[in-house]
């Protein structure tokens, strides 16, 4: 897996959008067919051949449902979000809600980038409403935080089963992440970008400056969001990230003085630590102390010391 700066990744390496597509977590409404009931789904009529009389140990047997990993106990289905109901409408009550349950999960463990347990979660999801498009989407994030080409494949699938195209920024991101940046630019110039959500569109925008880069041209870079970042305010969820990448484009088109002022309008702005631009301006950072750096035999030393002060003699004469 390569890294590259700008994009959804970014130099910093922190992710500046949820797992519902888009820096705001929002995403695209999407709508359309999708989606299977599973083994409880109540068919009618027996079809050709159906025997009534059937005994149990003449009925066939499939194979045994694979093992689901565990859901962490404090998840509720009820904490979903409604759009990710309306979009398992098609499954039975008690599949939609289960399926919730490990889409939550897989956004936890992305979040603290247990990537392993993330794609447990997505490959139980897949197996239990694979044609539902959402569920596609997830393993695509899964798959997009671990490498790239078989995210590709998914976000195409999920894009294809749903008739939206929010998904457009992180498949161009993909794309240049398999070291297409030619193929990124071109998604971000197609007609479908006019159709996306603000924050899609602003993703849309630091994914194409960052190709731009990727092929040496630093001045399309800067152009690419020149407008945008001078233009949107900096309360937005995206704006951070929009200056951030900027900046990016700057340094690389060796305006390092303009560079400085815009990181910082992206560390003011940055209230989410989307990004490490405070770190990269020379911010002091917060200083912890590991106890796990010091040596049993410190302690001891430390307390022998203390005992000694408090056993030694007090002057007197002191007020």
């Amino acid at each position: 897996m390569s890294e590259r700066n700008g994009g959804f990744r970014g130099d910093s390496g922190r992710q500046g959008h949820s797992p519902r597509g888009g820096s705001s977590g929002q995403g695209a409404s999407r709508s359309g067919p999708g989606g299977y009931r599973g083994s409880d789904d109540s068919r009618q009529g027996r079809g050709f051949g159906s025997r009534d009389d059937r005994g149990p140990s003449d009925r066939p047997v499939g194979p045994p449902r694979a093992k689901e990993p565990e859901i962490p106990s404090h998840l509720e289905a009820s904490q979903a979000d409604r759009s990710v109901f309306r979009e398992l409408r098609t499954l039975t009550k008690d599949n939609a809600e289960g399926v919730a349950l490990h889409l939550l999960a897989i956004e936890e463990f992305l979040e603290n980038e247990e990537l392993d347990r993330a794609q447990e979660h997505a490959q139980t999801a897949v197996r239990r409403a694979g044609r539902v498009p959402i569920v596609r989407e997830y393993m695509g994030l899964v798959h997009y935080r671990k490498g790239w080409s078989k995210a590709l494949s998914e976000f195409r699938t999920a894009r294809r089963m749903s008739g939206s195209h929010h998904l457009l920024p992180l498949i161009a991101d993909t794309e240049r992440g398999l070291g297409r940046p030619e193929k990124a630019i071109e998604l971000g110039q197609s007609r479908e970008v006019d159709t996306l959500a603000v924050a899609e569109r602003m993703e849309m925008a630091v994914v194409v400056s960052g190709a731009r880069r990727d092929l040496g041209q630093t001045g399309a870079a800067v152009q690419t969001l020149r407008e945008i970042a001078r233009t949107i305010p900096a309360n937005q969820p995206w704006s951070a990230r929009v200056y951030y990448a900027y900046a990016d484009a700057l340094i690389a088109d060796d305006k390092q003085e303009d560079a400085a002022e815009w990181l910082q309008r992206a560390a003011d702005a940055d209230d989410q630590g989307q990004t490490d631009a405070a770190e990269r301006l020379g911010d002091p950072a917060e200083e912890f102390i590991d106890l796990d750096d010091f040596a049993e035999d410190d302690f001891d030393a430390a307390e022998d010391n203390e005992r000694g002060a408090d056993e030694r003699p007090r002057e007197s004469g002191r007020d």
